[in-house]
């Protein structure tokens, strides 16, 4: 099969990613094979590839919001049927055993294993996953449209989760890529007022046409406080300013795998009041699922900017950028 392999960990734009020949995947029991129909680029991907993750597997193929068919099952397979439209996530695999994964939060699974990270992922024409790991792709949705839900929808869940958001209140969002283009149109359909600080201009024009009540570039201008918010940009500057504009009561969700070093934080301005500061750490399979029930339902209308899968290289860096709106989705050859 055809794939974008990552040999030796760099910056994107020195374009580290190779397409190349590889061997087909084979299912062993319980796992599926899929013919992958595209898959959604991320910032993970790029903190796999430059490093700011500790390496995990060398060589690997990356990506992790895949959408493909079914095309041969290993042994004991029983969820799915080949012709079956799947996704596959982040979340790969855990250990099912430990205090974390007994009590439904196996994303704190200290034996979790990860797409694109620990195994190899979708920027490929095949791949593979145990049938337990995989996600039923709601017919609402067309293969593209399914892709950013896998990761950019389920990690905007969690952290919209995180927040503690209410039905009626207003949420801010910082950084408007992939995950704040599916969440805010969550938060607007559970009735919520949305208010968008990003950088790009583009990013603001979009937030603008989706309806935000408000968009600028810095928490400062708000003209409102808000009663939770969620930070999605790797940016842990934006931290303190988030805090200051929480209403008494308030939670911030911190929603990357990755962030810059958060500033020292005063007391009294940040967190007095009992205004709260979560993290989000991966996501549970039940996120996932609950998600995709909700953003069928809505539905959700990702915006999408298509690219081949040897455009990896040039996805990956125009998103490092800034330079993509929604987001952007490798597009298999059939």
């Amino acid at each position: 099969m055809k794939a974008m392999v990552l040999k030796q960990r760099a910056m994107i734009s020195s374009e580290p990613l190779v397409c190349q020949d590889v061997p087909d995947p084979e299912p062993g029991p319980h796992e599926i094979l899929i013919k992958v129909h595209c898959c959604a680029i991320c910032r993970t991907d790029l903190h796999v590839i430059e490093g700011d993750l500790p390496e995990a597997k060398s060589p690997v193929i990356p990506g992790h919001q895949v959408v493909g068919s079914v095309i041969q099952t290993g042994a004991d397979c029983q969820r799915f049927q080949i012709g079956d439209r799947v996704g596959i996530a982040w979340l790969r695999r855990t250990c099912g055993q430990c205090q974390f994964c007994q009590s439904g939060r196996e994303n704190l699974c200290e034996q979790s294993l990860f797409t694109g990270y620990h195994a190899d992922g979708g920027f490929a024409e095949l791949a593979v996953v145990h049938e337990e790991y995989a996600y039923a792709i709601p017919d609402v949705f067309s293969h593209l449209e399914a892709t950013p839900l896998l990761c950019a929808g389920i990690i905007g869940y969690r952290a919209l989760s995180r927040s503690e958001l209410l039905p009626g209140q207003r949420l801010g969002i910082y950084g408007f890529g992939s995950s704040a283009h599916v969440v805010i149109q969550i938060a607007q359909h559970r009735g919520c007022e949305v208010y968008v600080v990003t950088r790009g201009e583009k990013h603001r024009q979009l937030a603008r046409s989706m309806g935000a009540t408000w968009v600028g570039e810095y928490a400062e201008q708000m003209p409102k406080k808000v009663h939770s918010a969620i930070v999605f940009a790797p940016a842990g500057e934006l931290v303190p300013p988030a805090l200051m504009y929480l209403e008494k009561g308030g939670t911030l969700a911190l929603a990357g795998i990755y962030m810059t070093d958060i500033p020292q934080l005063n007391y009294e301005e940040s967190l007095f009041y009992e205004r709260n500061l979560r993290s989000v750490t991966a996501n549970t399979r039940q996120d996932g699922q609950h998600l995709l029930q909700e953003a069928a339902q809505i539905p959700i209308h990702p915006h999408l900017t298509t690219f081949t899968l040897e455009e990896a290289n040039k996805a990956l860096n125009l998103l490092k950028n800034d330079q993509i709106n929604g987001t952007g989705v490798l597009v298999m050859d059939d």
